[in-house]
């Protein structure tokens, strides 16, 4: 009875603007894959939606205050020690060492990894209670618990993802109260390392890419100085082609039906959508998005302790990013990388850990008026 009880509280808007992102994602995956070696993708799609959504409604119906208390330590030394297992016993997929396997379910604990280090994050962030956070007392030991697996996650190698918990660890420090001074020197470092890596690729190309892996090279290359070496830049000219083609409405999808978009199922997913369903069909999934992000603030402004608000920032930061540089790197806007478009890219563990996400966001709104107690 306490769980119909719980579940009758829960916010159908967002739990309905997740489904049609799945379902649109459901559709695209069909025009990737089908007439291909992977055709009936989009049929595991809705099969693993329907297995996730018990987790996520079991983690609706929990009290996220446990989560972010003393047991978010545990999540997190589980999340540390099944990225360390992956070094020594993951599955080899095109040179990458990052999934365990489970049967036959092909499981990325970094995905997880990112649920597990934003409730530590929050827990470390609402002890302070919304006072300015101190640099050795509290940003040092956040940044660490960030910094821990993007050094295990880097090895992989798997840079997009290590990217993900960098934007997220800097939307979590800024809403948690960060002086701006702070702030103002992490993105100036930054700032001085995008310069320092584009003025290498001009001035001391060789030892440039001595700091890099192969693979990075080219994707700096790629970005900086397309016209240097067409057969590197061949994946984002045509994505951005095959966007153009769409024009309103969509095309017939000539790139696509080609093969001349690599992983259209999964992280390219979205030239997908522009190509096959144009302008308009690009429009309807930001608006879904946008209408998603507004929720999700709209649940933080009704938190009533700092605790939910941080980790429905945090997730809403980890979505952000993704949705950003996922449809920036098809157009353009950001160097190519590897990171799944949220609920549309095929993917068993990024969709569990995003409805696992969307899971912790409407326990927030569940139990915003339940009494809170000290964990």
């Amino acid at each position: 009875m306490i769980f119909i009880g719980k579940l009758k509280k829960i916010d159908i808007l967002t739990l309905l603007i997740m489904v049609c992102l799945i379902a649109i994602g459901t559709v695209a995956i069909y025009e990737a894959t089908s007439g291909t070696n992977l055709n009936g993708l989009h049929m595991n799609n809705i099969v693993l939606f329907g297995v996730f959504c018990v987790p996520m409604l079991l983690v609706a119906v929990f009290d996220y205050n446990i989560l972010i208390g003393k047991l978010s330590y545990i999540l997190y030394g589980i999340g540390i020690g099944l990225l360390v297992l992956v070094m020594f016993t993951g599955e080899n997929i095109n040179g990458a060492v990052r999934w365990l396997s489970i049967g036959s379910f092909q499981l990325q604990p970094s995905e997880m990894m990112k649920l597990a280090t934003v409730l530590l994050a929050a827990h470390l962030l609402q002890k302070r209670a919304g006072e300015q956070l101190r640099l050795v007392q509290d940003i040092f030991p956040i940044c660490i618990v960030f910094l821990v697996p993007i050094i295990i996650i880097m090895k992989q190698p798997d840079l997009g993802t290590a990217l993900v918990f960098v934007g997220v660890l800097l939307s979590m420090l800024w809403m948690g109260n960060i002086r701006a001074l702070y702030m103002l020197l992490c993105f100036s470092v930054m700032a001085l390392l995008i310069g320092a890596i584009c003025w290498l690729y001009y001035a001391d190309h060789d030892l440039l890419s001595k700091l890099v892996q192969p693979h990075q090279m080219s994707r700096i290359q790629t970005f900086l100085d397309p016209t240097s070496d067409p057969d590197k830049s061949w994946h984002v000219k045509n994505a951005m082609s095959a966007i153009g083609s769409g024009g309103l409405s969509g095309d017939t999808g000539f790139f696509l039906r080609r093969g001349f978009i690599p992983y259209a199922y999964s992280d390219s997913i979205y030239v997908v959508i522009g190509e096959k369903y144009g302008f308009l069909g690009s429009a309807i999934l930001l608006l879904l998005y946008f209408m998603l992000i507004y929720r999700l603030v709209l649940i933080v402004k009704e938190s009533r302790e700092l605790a939910g608000s941080y980790l429905v920032l945090g997730l809403l930061g980890m979505l952000v990013f993704q949705i950003f540089v996922n449809i920036g790197m098809h157009i353009g806007l950001v160097p190519l990388t590897g990171i799944s478009l949220p609920f549309i890219s095929y993917g068993g563990s990024s969709l569990l850990t995003n409805m696992i996400s969307i899971g912790l966001v409407l326990s927030v709104h569940i139990h915003k008026d339940e009494i809170i107690l000290e964990i």
